[in-house]
């Protein structure tokens, strides 16, 4: 009985230390909590905001199912399905897109915003379709997006957002088609919708090893975006920004060593789109702050670095 008195006592003792170092790190969110609802107050317009821890599934949301206008940020989800696609295609399927299919640049693909397409020679350069995703996501090239969205089938794009559970992340119109922008077909998700995305490929739930390496690779393609303006420029971040009039967006995998994170910020109805890009680096920032901590510290809060071959 003293045993098991003396056991119960280790184990309660056990126990409270794993409850302290719990209130710690939930400290570390208050923070990054309190940071984001400054931002929101201070900012003319309107914000959502999506952060996922990718090791403990512990997330943080503001205005997570509220829908907002992706711009360009919606090409993420092209991406995925051009690489669904190739996985398909690598499979025997029929009628697929792969990555190495080529293309014949035409004059009537150009639209606004496609500066590499713009200048090449239409009815003689040839690009493959990895290409074509390159400038797409690189440089957010228009007229690439839209030969892409006609190659793998804007249905296809929704189609596998459907199959994800994600009904209000929707490709709903070219790039530029402001026809359709003006009758209300907007891209759109919203920030828990595109959190998930980003998790269940980063999980591997949606392309196989490989094709997730690559498909990440593609998207960490170097890109003027708010999401990384604050951070280390050494670290791998996959992300894909988007503006339009009164609009910004960003969302990506910030692939930080031991604490991956995803982080999704958008923003509408900005009384100066400055403030928005701004607000987002500013959230970026506090994320990295919180995740950095934790990806160096113990669960008593040291942290431990190693300078000139010494422990400090």
């Amino acid at each position: 009985m003293k045993r098991l008195f003396c056991a119960a006592l280790l184990c309660a003792g056990f126990t409270g230390q794993a409850m302290a170092a719990q209130e710690k790190t939930d400290l570390l969110w208050k923070r990054f909590e309190n940071t984001v609802a400054d931002t929101e107050k201070n900012l003319d317009g309107v914000m959502g905001v999506a952060l996922l821890d990718l090791n403990t599934g512990k997330q943080f949301l503001l205005h997570g199912d509220e829908i907002f206008p992706q711009a360009s940020s919606i090409k993420i989800t092209v991406l995925a399905e051009l690489y669904h696609q190739s996985e398909q295609a690598a499979s025997g399927a029929k009628g697929k897109q792969k990555l190495t299919d080529p293309y014949v640049v035409q004059a009537d693909d150009i639209v606004q915003d496609s500066d590499i397409m713009g200048g090449l020679t239409p009815g003689v350069t040839t690009l493959t379709n990895r290409d074509l995703a390159t400038m797409m996501i690189a440089v957010s090239d228009n007229a690439a997006t839209n030969v892409l969205i006609d190659r793998v089938g804007m249905g296809n794009v929704r189609a596998l957002m459907e199959s994800l559970g994600l009904p209000n992340t929707q490709l709903r119109r070219k790039m530029m088609d402001l026809k359709a922008a003006s009758e209300g077909r907007e891209n759109i998700s919203t920030p828990r919708e595109m959190m998930t995305l980003l998790e269940a490929l980063y999980h591997g739930k949606v392309l196989g090893p490989k094709t997730t390496e690559d498909f990440f690779a593609m998207l960490e393609t170097h890109k003027d975006s708010w999401i990384p303006a604050s951070l280390p420029e050494n670290l791998k971040i996959a992300n894909k920004p988007g503006a339009l009039e009164g609009v910004r967006a960003d969302s990506g995998v910030i692939f930080l060593e031991n604490r991956p994170y995803v982080l999704c910020v958008m923003t509408s109805y900005l009384g100066s789109e400055k403030a928005g890009e701004q607000a987002i680096s500013k959230i970026s920032a506090a994320a990295f702050d919180l995740f950095d901590r934790l990806s160096r510290a113990s669960e008593y809060g040291r942290v431990i670095s190693v300078s000139n071959g010494a422990v400090r």
